[in-house]
């Protein structure tokens, strides 16, 4: 059990019902117009905004404040062009041979395949990593619990951030994705778990014309 003096006050902001409603709308309606954008122009992206997007994503939740994650930050050209390659290996792979015709499928309304050009032009890809394991001072190596339940929720904010600064992302899953510990040198206790292309969207970009379920559908009040 804590001990008392390892206890802070609450840093919290109450806010009246007025405020809450608008608050809620407004970031209700901002993330509506999240879409998943494979078309990135090439324009750079601050280092600020990826930096305090990276810094929420770090203020999530996790399993007994363990913070299993490590966020690799990719501008490097040619570093890009390596990890394009390898994943269109792989995603070559998957549409050929792994993939079965209901998962083809299910992929066809959005227009993908096994070509990934914004691997390459996108101005920042993010490799997100799952630590299994972390060491504490004295080096002793330690069980990282709920680790992707907390990566997935770092994850989410963090698209969340880079939305509200005005960015567009692509969570990018190449299956399996060990070439990114390879290529990003990453130690073998940490295990890739998303990899996200973030830039502004090109010009006159188009995206699938999705529709996304309604309350009633996706949740239920008791």
């Amino acid at each position: 059990m804590a001990k008392s003096d390892q206890f802070i006050p609450l840093n919290f902001q109450f806010q009246d019902e007025t405020s809450m409603l608008k608050n809620a709308e407004d970031f209700y309606q901002l993330m509506s117009k999240r879409r998943t954008v494979r078309e990135f122009s090439d324009k750079e992206i601050p280092n600020e905004v990826i930096q305090n997007a990276i810094k929420t994503a770090g203020s999530a939740p996790s399993g007994a404040n363990q913070q299993p994650w490590h966020f690799v930050v990719v501008q490097d050209a040619e570093i890009k062009r390596k990890i394009r390659e390898a994943a269109e290996v792989e995603e070559k792979a998957l549409y050929e041979h792994r993939a079965s015709d209901e998962w083809l499928e299910a992929l066809a309304p959005l227009g993908t395949d096994e070509h990934k050009p914004f691997l390459e032009k996108a101005p920042a890809l993010i490799a997100i990593f799952l630590k299994k394991f972390s060491f504490d001072e004295q080096g002793n190596k330690l069980k990282n619990y709920y680790t992707s339940e907390s990566v997935g929720i770092a994850t989410g904010m963090l698209i969340a951030a880079l939305h509200n600064a005005g960015l567009a992302t692509l969570t990018h899953t190449p299956s399996p994705m060990k070439f990114l510990t390879n290529i990003l040198e990453r130690p073998d206790y940490e295990r890739p778990f998303l990899l996200l292309v973030c830039g502004y969207p090109e010009k006159d970009v188009k995206v699938p014309d999705i529709k996304r379920l309604p309350l009633d559908e996706i949740s239920t009040f008791m």
